[in-house]
């Protein structure tokens, strides 16, 4: 069983920070429904943003996990087990790339650090905060897809807390739904069969939720989500004390690089960290680069990218949690905003250069990263190198996951079983008798 202190966060006096909902196209403000994702009555699309009352944040002790930054989440409710990114003054890796100010924010196992994510990924942040915005009174199913630690984060985190949750995973990630202890029942996982990709999986879910009860999670648009990415930002500058320079990040979505340029506005509203924006430094995983392409060729709009390619591309990256199809780049408040205000640019790495970057922090550093964070490394490793950023930089990396390879050594892994295969592009009659028997709708 887990260690009882990780639930500390149940006993906790907790009041929710009040807070009004903008959309970022118009500026106009209202109030949160409680689920909602969009701006009302307006038909341009648009993300929203959280607009806190408090505009100074003060974080709690350790022992809160990620509600530490409960002043600047969007949640009512603070939910057992979580823990928050943890930021530290890199030494190994910092002199082995010559740099004197490289700042590493970690969200992944390594307890010696007071980081505990069950599921060594940052996506835990996510999951607690959607988890802790969401009413589940009313019988509401929530519905994730994912293409593997998404799902592994919602899982843990709704089977610890009673809330009910259908997840959509292509089939040849399910290797990425691995626990250190059994998920109970009122999470079930479905798959799009061998073949198919994270975009499918996004397609199953939307069907999904045109059925009564069940609700989309909401992805970039979700500001429970986006906020709670955000913590790993509010970490790195509330322990330098200090907005850092530069961010780099690996992106399937961009969703936490438009979280960190959010938690980044806050920060500078708040006034006691500086005025500047981070340059957004974010990484893709070549063949599978999507957003670097539209990035270089100044487009707003994604380019096109025939299903077969795509699907060839996602096969042959390692990173495969950066394989997303239709990222939230384009749309207003989006990725390519961020980065538009920001500054910054958009890096490419190749298997090798990942796997030689992860190898390299492991000796450096003396953890375990994922493949995702792998990349974000080797493109900071390019970037000093062709002198991007310069040895006085202060430079935060955002290490997505880790401790993955200890987590499994240290502990008895059981993995999440689907309760069904569809087919790529199932109908609509099938799914819905599949999940009303499942959910016994």
């Amino acid at each position: 069983m887990w260690l009882k202190d990780h639930y500390i966060t149940m006993t906790k006096e907790f009041k929710a920070t009040p807070y009004q909902l903008e959309s970022v196209k118009t500026g106009s403000q209202f109030n949160d429904a409680g689920w909602t994702l969009d701006a009302p009555n307006e038909q341009e699309p648009s993300l929203i943003r959280a607009i806190y009352n408090k505009k100074q944040i003060d974080v709690k002790d350790a022992s809160y996990g990620v509600f530490r930054f409960a002043d600047w989440l969007p949640v009512h409710k603070m939910l057992e087990g979580s823990s928050a990114p943890v930021t530290y003054k890199s030494e190994g890796l910092a002199k082995h790339l010559g740099l004197s100010d490289l700042h590493i924010t970690f969200s992944g196992y390594w307890p010696e650090k007071g980081s505990n994510f069950r599921t060594c990924s940052f996506k835990e942040t996510e999951a607690f905060a959607v988890g802790g915005r969401l009413k589940t009174d009313n019988g509401t199913i929530l519905v994730v897809a994912s293409a593997g630690n998404t799902a592994r984060a919602f899982a843990r985190v709704c089977s610890d807390n009673n809330i009910p949750l259908l997840l959509c995973v292509p089939e040849d990630n399910i290797n990425a739904l691995w626990f250190d202890e059994p998920i109970k029942d009122n999470v079930k996982l479905v798959v799009t069969k061998s073949g198919s990709d994270y975009f499918d999986a996004i397609h199953l879910s939307n069907m999904a939720c045109e059925l009564d009860g069940f609700i989309a999670e909401g992805g970039a648009k979700n500001v429970a989500r986006r906020d709670g990415m955000g913590t790993t930002t509010l970490s790195a500058v509330t322990t330098i004390g200090r907005i850092p320079d530069y961010y780099f990040q690996a992106v399937g979505s961009g969703t936490g690089a438009i979280a960190a340029w959010e938690a980044n506005k806050r920060l500078i509203e708040d006034g006691r960290f500086g005025s500047n924006f981070m340059k957004l430094m974010v990484s893709q995983n070549t063949p599978f680069v999507p957003i670097h392409d539209a990035w270089k060729a100044d487009s707003r709009a994604m380019l096109p990218l025939e299903d077969d390619v795509a699907r060839k591309q996602v096969e042959a990256i390692d990173a495969k949690v950066l394989s997303n199809r239709k990222p939230p780049y384009p749309i207003c408040g989006g990725l390519y905003d961020a980065m538009k205000e920001a500054g910054g640019d958009v890096l490419l790495a190749t298997n090798a250069e990942a796997e030689a970057a992860g190898q390299l922090f492991k000796e450096t550093e003396g953890n375990d990263i994922h493949p995702a964070a792998a990349v974000a490394t080797a493109t900071l490793m390019n970037a000093v190198r062709d002198g991007l950023v310069q040895k006085d930089d202060c430079i935060m990396l955002n290490i997505t996951g880790g401790g993955e390879e200890r987590f499994k050594s240290e502990k008895e892994i059981v993995y999440l079983k689907p309760s069904h295969v569809f087919d790529i592009t199932p109908a609509m009659e099938d799914v819905k008798s599949v999940l009303n028997e499942l959910f016994k709708k």
